[in-house]
C-alpha cells in the first residue's frame, strides 16, 4: 500500500541529504510549467530546504496559454522566479537551419526541451544552483520526455514514482488542485500526455507496479515504447580501451 506521507517525508529527507552533500548553500532551480511535476518537484524542494532556496524559471516559447498555471504555484509558494522566454533561441537555430536538412517533426518537437534545459543551467550558474529533474516514472518508463532535455538534471526527487503517486504527494504538500489534476499537455505539439501515447497513466501506472492490463493492444504498445526507449535512462555508451 502507498504510504503518500511517508513517501513525501522521505523525499523531503533525501533532498535535504543531496543538498547536505551536493552544496549546502546552494539554492534548487526548477523549471516551472505549471503541470503537476514542477509544481509538486517544487514544493518538495520548498519543504527541503525552505522557500528562500527555492528558484523557479519559467520558459514559455511565445506566448503560454497556461502560464497562469506556473505563475500561480510560485505564488502559492512565495519563491523567487524569472520568466525567460526562448523563442527567440529557437527560431534562432531553425533560421540558421543548413537549407539542405530537413527540420523534422521530432527536431521542432525537441528543440525547446533541450533550449529550457540550457536555459536553467544558465540561471543555476547564476544563483549557485542545482537543477531540479521533474520527470516521473511512468513518463520515463515509456520515454515521454526528451533525451538532453528535460530527461537530465542534477537531482531528481520524482522519477521513481509513478503519475499516480505523484499526485498522492501533492495533496500531502498542499499544493493546489488544480495544479495537481492539470490535465497533461506537452506543450510542444497542442496534443495531451494520453492522445499522445495512446494509454492512459491511470493503466499505465497500474501496469508498472502490477504487470496488469486488460486491453492487449496497449500492453503491447506499453512494451514497446518501455524496450524503444530504455537508452534515455542510460549513461552514454563509451569505448573502454584495454591495455
Amino acid at each position: 500500500m502507498f504510504d503518500a506521507k511517508k513517501v513525501k517525508n522521505d523525499c523531503v529527507k533525501w533532498i535535504r541529504d543531496f543538498f547536505g552533500q551536493n552544496g549546502k548553500d546552494c539554492n534548487a532551480v526548477v523549471g516551472i510549467s505549471g503541470g503537476k511535476d514542477s509544481s509538486i518537484a517544487a514544493a518538495l524542494c520548498v519543504e527541503a530546504l525552505g522557500k528562500d532556496r527555492v528558484i523557479g524559471v519559467l520558459m514559455p516559447k511565445g506566448e503560454q496559454h497556461d502560464i497562469d498555471k506556473a505563475y500561480e504555484l510560485v505564488n502559492h509558494l512565495g519563491i523567487r522566479h524569472y520568466e525567460i522566454n526562448i523563442k527567440d533561441a529557437v527560431e534562432g537555430i531553425l533560421q540558421n537551419f543548413p537549407k539542405e536538412l530537413e527540420v523534422t517533426p521530432q527536431t521542432l518537437q525537441n528543440i525547446p526541451p533541450r533550449i529550457r534545459m540550457s536555459t536553467l543551467y544558465a540561471v543555476s550558474q547564476s544563483v549557485n544552483g542545482r537543477v531540479c529533474n521533474t520527470c516521473n516514472l511512468s513518463e520515463d518508463w515509456v520515454g515521454y520526455s526528451t533525451r538532453y532535455g528535460d530527461s537530465v538534471g542534477d537531482f531528481s526527487p520524482l522519477s521513481h514514482l509513478t503519475v499516480t503517486e505523484v499526485k498522492q504527494i501533492g495533496y500531502e504538500l498542499n499544493v493546489p488542485e488544480d495544479l495537481v489534476e492539470k490535465t497533461p499537455i506537452d506543450g510542444l505539439c497542442g496534443k495531451t500526455d494520453e492522445e499522445n501515447l495512446g494509454f492512459t497513466y491511470a493503466e499505465l501506472d497500474v501496469y508498472i507496479r502490477t504487470g496488469k492490463i486488460e486491453d492487449v493492444t496497449k500492453k503491447e504498445l506499453i512494451d514497446k515504447k518501455h524496450k524503444m526507449n530504455l537508452f534515455k535512462l542510460e549513461l552514454m555508451p563509451s569505448f573502454k580501451p584495454e591495455w
